[in-house]
């Protein structure tokens, strides 16, 4: 296992006229749209990068262009108007929820370019003229390529939709959520499973135990180990599939289970997926009778997993249980330098009361417990649970 050191990047922000298309749209009137071009952008699409517009132009104009070249769709968030370029920037890594180091900015003009760079120094800033070389780049190249990433411009636009459809109700949050029919799934990976818990560990920054990154080969080793469970967590709602948002790294013991990592996307963040999946785990761990332990490696964007663990009752105290370690866990420990060992002696938690969980039973089966597992049939049980021992 290795810290991540390359960074892809998740979004590319595009520049208009001179740019994206020949000729300028309020001058010309008819602007044309490069072969090479559309190229770059279907193949960024199906590579999992995300596609926005930064550009002054009229807005209503603009779109029908867009529209008009069969290519609006691919883009989300633009920012067309009369405003600075560095401030669309920052809109939209703002609204992606995406680190400035994250985000590309593409534009023909070397005057916006250096305004952008000023104003976010982070941002990564490329001439019109590179756009053809573009897909060769290793920051375009994302290590692993998966069924959620194809799809993840979809993903993130029906989360638009649940936004804009939030910001119009006026129920409460609880009930809101309610309505959305979120339904989680905690399940074993397979083989098949593997390039997309490698692409969460690559992605995953704020929600993010340790920043350490498991490289397929590494996962693979866990995968046929009896001792550890390498586990994904999906999402869907009525407005379709969140896709995996979250990984499960788990060291079995005899006296504890070893919480090695602990993933989960910040896209759904506001539907309290982590703290239904750790709730799930330390459940799970009271019904083994075992103690928790967790590592926690701080980094410079990961503070609320800490504020996670602590909330969920973690503490760095010592322990006994812990006398169990084996010689290569105490190496690995060693290894990843700076890793912090958190324990929690685990009570029953109480499932959430607006995520239907659907997950399998990692420990002694207990009964009266509300949990749902993955061998049950959900429509013979005809309702759903929410966590909660009858």
């Amino acid at each position: 296992m290795t810290e991540v050191t390359e960074v892809t990047v998740k979004c590319l922000v595009w520049d208009l006229d001179g740019t994206l298309w020949r000729g300028t749209l309020l001058e010309d009137g008819e602007t044309t749209l490069p072969d090479e071009i559309r190229k770059v952008i279907v193949e960024l699409d199906a590579r999992g990068i995300l596609q926005s517009v930064a550009s002054r132009s009229d807005h209503g104009l603009a779109w029908a262009r867009l529209e008009e070249l069969e290519i609006a769709g691919y883009f989300v968030l633009p920012q067309i108007g009369w405003g600075t370029k560095s401030e669309s920037v920052r809109r939209i890594a703002e609204r992606l929820n995406f680190a400035q180091h994250t985000i590309a900015f593409v534009d023909d003009q070397p005057a916006e370019r250096a305004e952008v760079a000023f104003h976010l120094p982070e941002v990564r800033c490329y001439p019109a003229e590179r756009l053809p070389s573009l897909l060769d780049l290793s920051e375009f190249t994302p290590a692993v390529s998966t069924v959620d990433s194809r799809r993840r411009r979809e993903m993130y636009q029906a989360g638009f939709r649940r936004d804009a459809e939030r910001a119009g109700s006026s129920a409460a949050d609880e009930d809101f959520l309610r309505s959305l029919e979120l339904e989680m799934r905690i399940g074993r990976a397979t083989g098949e499973d593997l390039s997309r818990v490698e692409e969460l560990t690559l992605r995953t920054s704020q929600m993010n135990t340790t920043g350490v990154h498991y490289s397929d080969h590494r996962l693979r080793g866990l995968l046929a180990d009896p001792g550890h469970e390498v586990l994904v967590v999906t999402l869907t709602d009525r407005f379709g599939p969140h896709g995996a948002i979250g990984v499960i790294l788990l060291e079995r013991q005899s006296a504890r289970w070893h919480l090695k990592l602990l993933t989960t996307s910040c896209r759904v963040i506001v539907y309290g997926a982590g703290s239904t999946t750790l709730n799930w785990l330390i459940d799970q761990a009271a019904r083994a009778d075992v103690h928790l332990t967790a590592d926690f490696r701080a980094t410079d964007r990961n503070r609320i997993m800490e504020i996670a663990y602590r909330f969920a009752g973690f503490e760095d105290q010592p322990c006994g249980c812990t006398a169990d370690a084996p010689a290569n866990a105490r190496a690995e420990a060693a290894e990843a330098a700076g890793i912090q060992l958190l324990h929690l002696v685990p009570g029953p938690r109480a499932g959430s009361a607006t995520v239907r969980l659907v997950a399998p039973d990692l420990g002694v089966p207990h009964a009266g417990s509300g949990w749902l597992t993955d061998q049950q049939d959900l429509a013979a049980v005809g309702r759903v649970h929410r966590g909660r021992g009858r």
